[in-house]
Parts: structure tokens; C-alpha cells; sequence
């Protein structure tokens, strides 16, 4: 099977200054953290995509506009389903006194749970006071999907990845630890941020050496690699496929390196007024997002 080529690098998704509508592009500047540029004000200026982010063959064109507002790199309606790990790595595993497991830990989220970069992470009053409930960050690599794929082998599982993006799991830990199944405490409406950039899987060979931060209110929490994870890119989406079709948009949530908040003592809890700056390299960039209580004021989240 032959790896996904896209004639894009760096794919995001935005409102035009020049039209007020939604287009993807690919930013003007190959080096250029877009979600941290965002926050700052500075402009940012991308080619048209003509196409859809899910279709590689989707041309870039000369047309340049400027990014209004940032978006997730898909829509809800691209996403087909969003599959995620817990427990994938071995530093996060040890803090939270875990073995390590022997397959994958694995849970759903619903696409009502994906936000975009700077839109307000909303903690529902189900998950009010902040100080019981726990809400926490956890960055994590992101796997797109671009192609069907079913009992796919590890050796070809690259194949099947159109690009990776970023993701931040926000968990509600009460609720976590209160119940068997993790998917209600992490699916919970407008709480998972995805972006910035969506990067060409064919621009990252490696997925294995991809660094992966956190730094709420200025303090760093998490500073890690994907080198650490138990379960490599390969290994997940081999296992995942097992018996079990892939459809392109599908997204994979890979799990989140040691620093987490409910560990730390006295836990550390997400509150209303938090800024959270999630970094990865290889140019996907920072994912910045407020932390807003529901029924305190929130700025408008759109997708």
C-alpha cells in the first residue's frame, strides 16, 4: 500500500478576512507557529485549498487570504468517529501509580466534544465545583485518517494516515474515577480542542520523535515526546483496525506524557479564566484555548 501524498504540507481551516466564509489553506510561512501568531495579533496569511482536507488530491492555489479566525483543521461533519487512548504513556502511566497496560485502553468521544483553536473550553455545570470535580489538560498527538483501512499491518499502518494535528483530552477526573467508561467524563460538550495546523503525514516519517507541551497560565506542566508512548502510531492503528474499518476522518487521540493535574499534590484543576497553550512540533504548533464555567460569561465557539 502506497503512503497518502498530499500536495498540501501544512493544512489549516479559517474564516477569510477578504470573504467571511470558511476556506483551508496553506500558510504563506512554512515556519510559521499559526496558533501562536493568532494570539498575538500577528497576521497570518495562507494559500487557497481548493478541495477538501480529506481529499489528497485537493490543489493549492496562488490565491492568498488572510486568516480571520482559526478553526479546527476538520469540521464536525468531516470527522467520522473519534477514537483515543488512555494510559499510553509510561512516565503518565507511573504517575498515576498504574501498570502499564498490555493493550491499548481505549474509549470514544463524541464530535460534539471538538472545538477549535481559541474557542472556550467549557466546563458544564454537571462538572461544577472546578475544585471536586477536577477538570484537567492532557496533550495529545492526533491521527487523521485518509484512507479505509481494515486489518491494517504495522509495517503499513503509516500508510493510512493522511496527517496528525494536536488535541487536547480535557478530563473531568470525578467523574473518570466514578464510573467504568471514560467516554462520558471526556465527552463532554465544547471541552476538546483540536489544531492548529493539520501537517501532511508525509512531512513527519517519524512520528515517534514528536515533542508535546502544556503550559497553563504561563507554568509548564507537560513536557514530553511521543518516544514515550507505549503504544507507537503503528501499533495503534494496526490494533484499531483489527476487525474494524477506519473510514477517512476518523481522528485517533494517542494519549498524554506525565504532569498531568489530579496527580500533582494538591491536584491542580482547570477553573474559569485558565489559558491553555499546548505545543507540538514538526509544525503543527500551539493550540491555545480559554477555560470558561458555564453560566459565567464565554465567548461564542464556532466550528
Amino acid at each position: 500500500m502506497s503512503p497518502i501524498r498530499t500536495n498540501w504540507t501544512r493544512l489549516v481551516r479559517f474564516v477569510a478576512t477578504e470573504t467571511s466564509q470558511v476556506h483551508i489553506g496553506e500558510p504563506v510561512s512554512p515556519t510559521l507557529d499559526v496558533g501562536l501568531a493568532i494570539s498575538q495579533r500577528i497576521p497570518v496569511k495562507a494559500y487557497e485549498i481548493v478541495g477538501s482536507a480529506l481529499n489528497p488530491d485537493s490543489q493549492v492555489s496562488s490565491k492568498v487570504l488572510t486568516v480571520k479566525e482559526l478553526l479546527a483543521p476538520l469540521s464536525r461533519d468531516q470527522i467520522k468517529v473519534v477514537r483515543c487512548l488512555g494510559l499510553n504513556y509510561a512516565d503518565h502511566a507511573a504517575e498515576a501509580n498504574l501498570p502499564k497496560p498490555n493493550a491499548p485502553v481505549l474509549f470514544y468521544k463524541p464530535v460534539t466534544a471538538i472545538i477549535g483553536p481559541n474557542a472556550p473550553v467549557i466546563i458544564p455545570r454537571v462538572a461544577q465545583p472546578v475544585d471536586k470535580n477536577l477538570p484537567d489538560y492532557e496533550v495529545e498527538l492526533t491521527i487523521v485518517i485518509g484512507k479505509p483501512a481494515k486489518d491494517v499491518s504495522e509495517a503499513d499502518a503509516l500508510d493510512y494516515i493522511l496527517g496528525y494535528t494536536a488535541a487536547n483530552d480535557v478530563s473531568f477526573r470525578f467523574h473518570q474515577m466514578n464510573v467504568s467508561q471514560w467516554g462520558f467524563s471526556k465527552g463532554f460538550d465544547n471541552t476538546s480542542p483540536i489544531g492548529p495546523c493539520l501537517v501532511s503525514a508525509a512531512a513527519i516519517p517519524d512520528p515517534q520523535s514528536i515533542a508535546l507541551k502544556t503550559v497553563v497560565n504561563g507554568q509548564t506542566l507537560q513536557d514530553g515526546t511521543t518516544a514515550d508512548q507505549i503504544f507507537t502510531v503503528r501499533q495503534t492503528v494496526s490494533f484499531l483496525s483489527s476487525g474494524t474499518t477506519l473510514e477517512p476522518g476518523t481522528i485517533i487521540m494517542t494519549g498524554t506524557p506525565k504532569g498531568v493535574g489530579f496527580v500533582k499534590k494538591p491536584p491542580l484543576y482547570l477553573k474559569h479564566g485558565d489559558k491553555m497553550q499546548l505545543y507540538m512540533g514538526e509544525g503543527i504548533g500551539s493550540l491555545i484555548n480559554p477555560v470558561v464555567e458555564e453560566g459565567k460569561p464565554t465567548l461564542s465557539a464556532k466550528l
